[in-house]
């Protein structure tokens, strides 16, 4: 299958190669195609050993494997049926950006030291965690009330975010809005029919304890030692000084970038 796939790809006039795209994009159509070829080999690769093992004697068999293979993703496909219905209304309501918007501002009024406000970020995004699934949703919420506010305390944005980081892999492992949460709790009802949601969460409750009681741990001896975050970048900002008039004033005039020379124009 893979000699088969790379050399119509090879071959001129290819239907994966568009050679009227741009040179970074020719290949796009070939990437839109790796779903279908890994089926393709998957199955082929699979046929091939039980028809080699003995297992597969006629068709009646392979429709017979392919059957229970979808029997068994049956209750998956169920769950995530009425998940993604959840998960679709809840992000319809606005609840997971207004709650996370309305904690990120009161976060001003808490005039804390800077390792206890890191906590404090590490804290919210575990919560946050817990309503919205998806990372890049919770910080488009955050980031742009958090960051400059954290910034204007003398917290990088680097740091911020990688704060952030810290309690947004807390508590994914926890919460049924994960989008791996149903494929997880499938697999363990394979093997113990009565393992429910419950059973799952509470299974990985002390995962995501241990987890959390490291990352503040690690938060908060990088901003007590201040090491850096990557090249130039530390734990700490220095805003840039406020602007000074650009020259002195005329006679008379006032400070600033043009300033107006009332008191020559009054003499004269």
């Amino acid at each position: 299958m893979i000699a088969l796939w790379t050399l119509v790809t090879l071959l001129p006039g290819s239907p994966f190669v568009d050679a009227d795209a741009e040179p970074a994009q020719r290949f796009n159509p070939l990437y839109r195609s790796l779903v279908a070829f890994f089926a393709l080999t998957f199955f082929g690769a699979g046929a091939a050993f039980g028809v080699g093992s003995g297992s597969i004697k006629s068709h009646h068999d392979l429709v017979r494997m392919m059957r229970e293979g979808i029997s068994q993703l049956a209750p998956y496909i169920v769950l995530a049926f009425f998940a993604a219905h959840f998960v679709a209304m809840f992000n319809w309501s606005g609840l997971g950006p207004i709650l996370a918007v309305n904690a990120a501002a009161s976060l001003r009024e808490l005039a804390l030291p800077t390792p206890l406000l890191l906590i404090v970020v590490v804290l919210a995004s575990c919560v946050f965690d817990l309503f919205i699934g998806s990372a890049s949703a919770k910080w488009s919420a955050l980031a742009p009330i958090v960051v400059p506010m954290f910034m204007l305390l003398g917290i990088s944005p680097e740091m911020t975010t990688a704060a952030y980081r810290m309690g947004d892999s807390v508590t994914n492992i926890a919460t049924p809005l994960m989008s791996y949460f149903p494929l997880i709790l499938t697999f363990a009802q394979r093997w113990d029919p009565r393992f429910g949601l419950g059973s799952l969460m509470a299974t990985m409750l002390p995962y995501a304890v241990a987890f959390l009681v490291a990352g503040l741990i690690m938060v908060a001896a990088w901003v007590a030692l201040d090491l850096p975050l990557g090249p130039g970048v530390g734990v700490h900002y220095t805003p840039p000084p406020p602007a000074v008039a650009s020259h002195l004033p005329m006679d008379g005039g006032i400070a600033g970038p043009v300033a107006p020379p009332q008191a020559a124009a009054a003499a004269k």
